[in-house]
C-alpha cells in the first residue's frame, strides 16, 4: 500500500478546512447581498485589491491636463455611466450602489481619494471580480483619455458643492 506523503496529507486537510470554511460561510450569511462587509473582510478585499494591480500600474501618471474641461467632461461621464451606482455626488447612495455586496464605496472619502491616479484608472480600465465593478476599458486610446477625465473628476468629488 502506498503511504501519502506528510507534506500532501497536510495540503488535502487545509483544502478540506478551507471548503468548510467556505460552505460554512455561504450557509451563515446566506450570500445575501444585503449585508454590510465586516472590517476584517474589508481590509482584506482591500489588500487583495492591492496586491493584485502591479507597481507599474499603481505609478502612472495621468496623462490628461487636469483643466476645467477635462473635469466638466469627468462630470458628464460620471453623470452618464457611474452615478447609477456611486450616486451624484460620489456618495454610493443610490439604489443600485446600496445593493451591490460589498456597496458601492464613498468615493469622496479616504480609501478611494488615497488611492493613486494609476489605481484609479486601472480599477475603472479592468473593473472588479466579485464585486459590481465594470471594466470599462476598451483598449482604445479616447477610452482611455475619458477614464483619466474621470480621474480628474473623482479627484474633485471632495469639494463638490449643491
Amino acid at each position: 500500500m502506498k503511504r501519502i506523503a506528510p507534506a500532501a496529507a497536510a495540503i488535502a486537510i487545509l483544502a478540506l478546512l478551507m471548503l468548510i470554511g467556505v460552505l460554512g460561510y455561504a450557509r451563515i450569511t446566506g450570500l445575501r447581498a444585503r449585508a454590510t462587509p465586516g472590517a476584517v473582510e474589508t481590509r482584506v478585499a482591500r489588500a487583495v485589491r492591492s496586491f493584485a494591480v502591479s507597481a507599474r500600474d499603481r505609478a502612472r501618471a495621468n496623462p490628461v491636463p487636469r483643466t476645467d474641461e477635462a473635469l466638466l467632461e469627468g462630470l458628464e461621464h460620471f453623470a452618464d455611466h457611474c452615478a447609477v451606482c456611486h450616486a451624484n455626488d460620489g456618495s454610493g447612495a443610490a439604489d443600485f450602489g446600496r445593493g451591490l455586496f460589498p456597496p458601492a464605496p464613498d468615493l469622496r472619502v479616504a480609501p478611494t481619494q488615497e488611492l493613486t491616479d494609476g489605481e484609479l484608472f486601472y480599477i475603472i480600465e479592468n473593473g472588479i471580480r466579485f464585486t459590481g465593478m465594470p471594466a470599462f476599458g476598451t483598449g482604445a486610446a479616447e477610452g482611455e483619455a475619458e477614464s483619466w477625465k474621470l480621474v480628474h473628476f473623482i479627484r474633485h468629488l471632495p469639494r463638490l458643492t449643491d
